[in-house]
């Protein structure tokens, strides 16, 4: 006879006793203890759900094949808000405990080196994580929408980023609906067999599987009405994750029937995209890429090869390529190569908001791109994030963490790295961390020592005073010409650092120009005090005032 402990109230009941939800928990707080899920790993979700349209409940049941790193473990799942009607471990009933939306099931008898299967069974109306309603046009949907540990009221799971793992889905929707997932179609849909989750009636059934690992918040499933439009194919030889038989990827984007012209202009370069990054980082991790127009509350999610955007943004018609552009580069950072902690944030939104800046400087123009790099110094200029630094420990509220320092300023970080170590030493750095760290989780550390390794220097000065340290420099310049007796003479500049005095006096390498193309000259400094001077023999006067980075290279407060 297996027991249940309801969540917050702490009394054993039996099964046969009246089913009820635990109380909901908030969502978005960080985690305390570290590690996260000690003594065991997840390596498999096998994941059932059962829709029905119009009804805003589901039935799930979950196998879980853990890998056991140490004696007796006791295996911690987040889960939360959910009536649990059946636990088992290796097919037989176990006690558990059920408190403060953790579910923790004791392994007993296994040790170190063993892999058993967890199976959950569960129902209800989800809290969270699992939204069902309907869209913009009135019809219902089913869409899992997770960051950032949001899938604990959906399904059961060790709900970090740092806890990777394979999936297969198994989804019974009704036959009108069209199912997204995660990884590839494991053949056709076939009629869902009498039985099966969730409730009878005309349905379908959908089998997803993903084979490389994901983190959690990253697992998803979407079911609609949808129409699907093909972009086109990437990637060909150069997706290792790919079942084709053209070693291929297939972008698509799966809408709604009212919106599909409108949402032509956004997708109209994703398969282009895809190729850019292919060429620029790295092979394509993941089996497929689907954008979704779906429920989610964020204007793009990443989800591993299934991108889900915001129904209202597409059905607007118009062109959010910017932040298609930015999710696509999140299948390089932030999928395959994931932030092991929620406080490294940067890693995943400050690459991909520097990379998905990088294809419209190499497709548009690097004018577009220093515009749009301006914007973002801009924001960063006028927001209060930058009091703090980027990985910022002390910020419990993960939500928070959706911040300018860790997309904007995260993404100046890059640019000003790859302005200090050049175009062919920044790649580089670049592609080596990513096929170091494929499809596993990392820190700072990680791609600081990767950078290092490549570029042959120390750049623990760079992340300490951008990353671990508040604000940015702002500069004042001033300039003295001082002619000499021959016609030639000195310009003297001084450089400021007049930032506020909480923040630290920053190591700027700059650049000092004179003139313009094709007479110009230029000088590189580094600034590292509060005041420094500079002096500069010419054979005679420049024509302009100097010019203080000229190119955007560094972020700063505006100058005079």
């Amino acid at each position: 006879m297996k027991k249940i402990l309801l969540a917050g109230v702490g009394i054993l009941i039996t099964t046969s006793a009246i089913a009820q939800e635990p109380d909901p928990i908030p969502a978005g707080i960080a985690p305390v203890s570290i590690p996260y899920a000690p003594g065991v790993d997840v390596v498999h979700y096998e994941v059932e759900i059962g829709l029905g349209k119009g009804v805003d409940w589901f039935e799930g049941k979950v196998a879980i094949r853990i890998s056991v790193e140490e004696i007796n473990p006791i295996l911690p799942l987040d889960f939360s808000g959910l009536e649990i009607t059946e636990v088992l471990v290796a097919t037989r009933a176990t006690d558990f405990r059920h408190e403060d939306g953790v579910l923790r099931i004791p392994l007993t008898g296994y040790q170190a080196g063993d892999v058993v299967t967890v199976q959950i069974s569960y129902q209800g109306v989800p809290d969270d994580g699992l939204i069902l309603r309907d869209n913009i046009h009135g019809a219902p949907t089913a869409f899992v929408d997770n960051w950032p540990n949001r899938t604990r009221f959906w399904l059961p799971s060790v709900d970090h980023p740092s806890d990777k793992a394979t999936v297969r889905y198994t989804v019974h929707a009704p036959s009108a609906w069209k199912v997204i997932a995660n990884g590839h179609l494991a053949g056709e849909p076939t009629s869902t067999p009498s039985g099966a989750l969730g409730p009878a009636g005309d349905r379908r059934s959908w089998v997803w599987e993903v084979g490389v690992p994901i983190s959690p918040y990253n697992m998803v499933i979407g079911a609609a009405d949808m129409e699907i439009s093909t972009v086109g194919l990437a990637a060909c030889g150069r997706a290792p994750a790919s079942r084709r038989a053209d070693g291929c990827v297939e972008v698509t984007y799966w809408v709604f029937p009212e919106d599909v012209e409108k949402a032509h202009p956004s997708f109209r370069r994703a398969a282009q995209m895809v190729e850019f990054f292919t060429d620029l980082v790295g092979d394509y991790p993941f089996e497929k890429l689907a954008n979704v127009q779906s429920a989610t509350r964020f204007g793009g999610m990443e989800n591993a090869s299934a991108i889900f955007y915001s129904e209202r943004g597409i059905a607007s018609g118009r062109s959010i390529e910017g932040t298609v552009s930015h999710e696509i580069a999140h299948q390089w950072f932030g999928d395959a190569v994931t932030e092991a902690s929620w406080h490294h944030l940067w890693l995943s939104e400050g690459f991909a908001t520097y990379f998905g800046a990088l294809f419209f400087e190499a497709t548009d123009g690097v004018e577009g791109f220093r515009e749009r790099m301006e914007q973002s110094r801009q924001r960063i200029l006028q927001s209060q994030d930058v009091n703090r630094p980027v990985v910022d420990l002390t910020e419990r509220d993960l939500f928070a963490l959706l911040n300018d320092n860790n997309y904007q300023k995260g993404g100046w970080v890059l640019h000003m790295l790859r302005g200090l170590l050049g175009d062919e030493v920044f790649f580089a750095g670049i592609r080596e961390y990513y096929r170091r760290y494929l499809h596993t989780a990392v820190l700072t550390e990680d791609l600081q020592a990767v950078m290092e390794e490549t570029s042959h220097q120390d750049l623990s000065w760079f992340f300490a005073q951008w990353i671990y340290s508040p604000g940015y420099p702002v500069l004042e310049v001033e300039e003295e010409w001082i002619p000499g007796e021959d016609g030639t003479g000195e310009s003297v500049v001084t450089v400021q650092q007049v930032q506020k005095p909480a923040w630290p006096r920053f190591r700027v390498p700059l650049t000092l120009c004179w003139g313009e193309e094709p007479t110009q000259v230029c000088r590189d400094i580094t600034s590292g005090s509060h005041e420094d001077t500079f002096r500069f023999r010419f054979q005679t006067r420049p024509t302009s005032p100097v010019m203080l980075d000229p190119d955007g290279w560094v972020l700063k407060g505006d100058t005079r």
